[in-house]
């Protein structure tokens, strides 16, 4: 088996052009399908030295994912699955070998409900403003105001530029996804007064143009520096909910919908391909019902 995988591996390296990443992701996950065959002694050629691939069936991936779930996430069963898969493919086509993977479905992905701030704590977290000198402050209230108030990725976050926010329209342009699509955002007064605040505090020569966000020594701030940032900002507050920037982009979208925007809407602003993506917003907001209607009604 192991020829076998070299050679499927090498076929993703040379023909199809995977990245090493990519190649090194397939073989390792090939090993370890190999590993629980050999401890398991099963699919053993006559000699029982090493796996026949030729001898391996259904039973024995589907044995290899349970066994896989017990030890990982199910994210992790069906990424190795599709390793299993294409590799079986491959040996399909040049071998004209049968494939015991054909008809095998993924473990469906566990559904983790979006951690998000409440509306009192958002304002915890922003906090009071800064002192007059203090830029630092100035512009990380700004990124938490941004971040809450129109929803944004941290990557959208950190590629805006001043050219990207209208004052007069209120609105951000926001670049995102495969070949920097763009939407445009509202974005709201808190937000837009905190980030005046924080152009009036940087130095003339970098608040005419250029990143919105930058470090203090004027270059483009970068994602794990804001993840930083947040979790400053977390830290001061004293809000207990540990969050990263992205749970300021859910509760943007879960606050909307507690206060009855339609999720067309707030589709549209989180720049969702797909509806589905943001209907999980709904579970967050009735799950919330459910806390209020315990504590609060007499017979809950």
């Amino acid at each position: 088996m192991l020829e076998e995988i070299e050679s499927f591996v090498g076929n993703l390296s040379r023909v199809l052009r995977a990245s090493a990443n990519t190649v090194k992701s397939y073989r390792g996950d090939l090993h370890d399908f190999r590993a629980f065959l050999l401890e398991r002694g099963a699919a053993l050629n006559p000699e029982r030295t090493e796996v026949c691939v030729a001898a391996i069936d259904g039973d024995h991936i589907r044995g290899y994912l349970t066994n896989l779930m017990k030890r990982s996430t199910r994210a992790t069963a069906q990424r190795h699955l599709a390793s299993i898969k294409s590799f079986f493919r491959y040996r399909e086509v040049t071998a004209g070998d049968p494939n015991p993977s054909r008809g095998l479905r993924s473990p469906r992905r566990e559904k983790h409900l979006p951690s998000i701030l409440r509306e009192n704590e958002v304002t915890e977290l922003i906090g009071d403003a800064p002192e007059q000198n203090d830029r630092a402050g100035f512009r990380d209230r700004a990124m938490a105001e941004a971040l809450y108030s129109s929803g944004l990725r941290i990557s959208e976050l950190v590629a805006l530029n001043w050219g990207d926010l209208d004052l007069e329209m209120g609105t951000l342009r926001v670049r995102h996804g495969k070949g920097n699509k763009e939407r445009i955002v509202p974005i709201g007064e808190p937000a837009i007064e905190a980030l005046q605040a924080w152009r009036k505090s940087m130095p003339l020569d970098r608040n005419a143009g250029g990143a919105i966000f930058t470090n203090l020594r004027g270059g483009r701030i970068t994602t794990r520096s804001v993840e930083i940032i947040v979790g400053r900002l977390l830290a001061r507050s004293g809000v207990q909910n540990r969050i990263t920037p992205h749970g300021l982009r859910h509760s943007f979208a879960t606050h909307l919908l507690d206060h009855g925007a339609d999720l067309r809407s707030i589709q549209e602003m989180l720049g969702h391909a797909s509806l589905t993506t943001t209907q999980r917003y709904t579970h967050v907001s009735v799950n919330r019902l459910k806390e209020v209607y315990s504590r609060a009604h007499p017979r809950a």
